[in-house]
């Protein structure tokens, strides 16, 4: 049987004497995309932070093909193929299109850096356009554009999508998961970490419902939207 991509165990971690993750156990396998779900507080932004060095792991371990990446630094975690796109964008907002997309090559595929920002380009026809525009004057669908191709420009091998859709509209929440879609069928594996359950299971192979620290629930959408309990006490169905 091959071996998870990414393989997170028993992972423990919170900010000072604040625990927020409670032994977390979870993995996506190449070429997959894993939703995880959960309300506000549920510690999701912690475990994607956990796992890409920026906040420190209490106990359990990070696998990343095979390699322990628990406790290392973010940049070994970027070098390692491992992408995260935040909550809330976080472009540079005084730096233009290009400069942004360039700052995602800076650490992993910078001598590939000219071919990728042709295929981020390809990708998103409305960042070529505005490739020169401040990323601060972009609307907020633009934005998401924009950190998306920021997190491609460094040949992700995994990427983790923290909230894509907050704050759009629901035709740009439609564009958002077509593309999902589209860079999966590349092969690229994906952490969908979402409030849109609806949106977020019609793409995912599988999915983790995450409450309080802990995981609820581990299984196919099927599954998942099989149980009434879990739909009504962690979904809002």
């Amino acid at each position: 049987m091959t071996s998870p991509l990414l393989a997170i165990q028993g992972l423990r971690a919170g900010y000072g004497r604040v625990e927020v993750l409670r032994g977390v156990d979870l993995h996506v396998n190449g070429g997959e995309i894993v939703a995880l779900l959960g309300s506000n507080g549920a510690g999701k932004s912690t475990l994607n932070n956990t796992v890409c060095g920026l906040v420190p792991a209490s106990a359990g371990q990070v696998q990343f093909d095979g390699a322990d990446l628990t406790n290392r630094h973010y940049r070994d975690v970027v070098k390692a193929g491992l992408i995260q796109v935040p909550e809330g964008r976080r472009v540079f907002p005084n730096l233009s299109v290009l400069e942004n997309l360039e700052l995602g090559a800076f650490t992993r595929a910078r001598a590939r850096r000219a071919a990728n920002l042709e295929r981020v380009f390809a990708t998103f026809p409305r960042l070529a356009e505005r490739r020169a525009q401040k990323a601060g004057t972009m609307s907020g669908g633009e934005q998401q554009m924009l950190a998306i191709g920021r997190g491609l420009m460094a040949e992700p091998r995994l990427l983790i999508l923290d909230e894509p859709s907050l704050g759009l509209s629901p035709l740009l929440v439609e564009e958002m998961f077509t593309l999902i879609g589209r860079l999966h069928a590349d092969g690229l594996a994906v952490l969908l970490v979402e409030q849109n359950v609806g949106q977020s299971l019609a793409i995912a192979q599988r999915a983790y419902v995450l409450e309080n620290g802990t995981l609820r629930f581990t299984g196919t959408p099927a599954e998942l939207l099989a149980s009434s309990e879990l739909k009504r006490a962690y979904l809002g169905l």
